[in-house]
């Protein structure tokens, strides 16, 4: 037995050793790395909703908050706004047809108030859109809220990469 692992771990070295490293990271002319596309796949959407209520919820519990809710209706406005931004290639609140986010909330028949909706243009994925989302005090207000009880979220990809997230937040 000591033989056979004498002779197979040399030869393991070996082999590790000829694989290729990873390719270096392409830098912009800023010398600082490009990002890279997340892409999402066709069968992600409940993973990637799933991952963001439960990491919405930690922060919340961190913060002394009650957890929120996944709701299909502020989840269908959420949609709606997505397209509407990658239709319009601009990230704001304002749909193309004017409408606010109380309007759009509206529209899908949600029986709550609505507390709050954030958006983002990226490339990131859903977890580090969240983190950037958090340093910034007027987003990361509607998340933590203590009026927050209901949560809907939802992302167009553009066919070059781009996500548009949008997280629409009632009570």
């Amino acid at each position: 037995m000591a033989r056979l692992f004498g002779f197979l771990f040399p030869v393991m070295l070996v082999v590790a050793a000829c694989a290729a490293p990873p390719p270096p990271p392409q830098l912009g002319a800023d010398g600082r790395p490009l990002p890279r596309v997340y892409r999402i796949g066709p069968g992600q959407t409940s993973e990637i909703r799933f991952r963001m209520l439960d990491s919405v919820n930690t922060l919340r519990q961190a913060a002394g908050q009650a957890p929120v809710e996944l709701d299909s209706q502020l989840t269908a406005a959420a949609a709606t706004h997505a397209r509407d931004m990658s239709a319009q290639n601009r990230p704001w609140h304002f749909g193309s047809d004017g409408s606010s986010p109380l309007d759009r909330v509206r529209r899908v028949g949600y029986p709550g108030t609505l507390v709050g909706e954030t958006i983002s243009e990226t490339y990131e994925t859903e977890l580090e859109t969240l983190a950037a989302w958090m340093e910034d005090p007027g987003t990361r207000r509607v998340i933590l809220s203590p009026e927050a009880r209901r949560m809907g979220f939802a992302w167009e990809q553009d066919p070059n990469g781009k996500i548009w997230w949008t997280m629409v937040v009632g009570g």
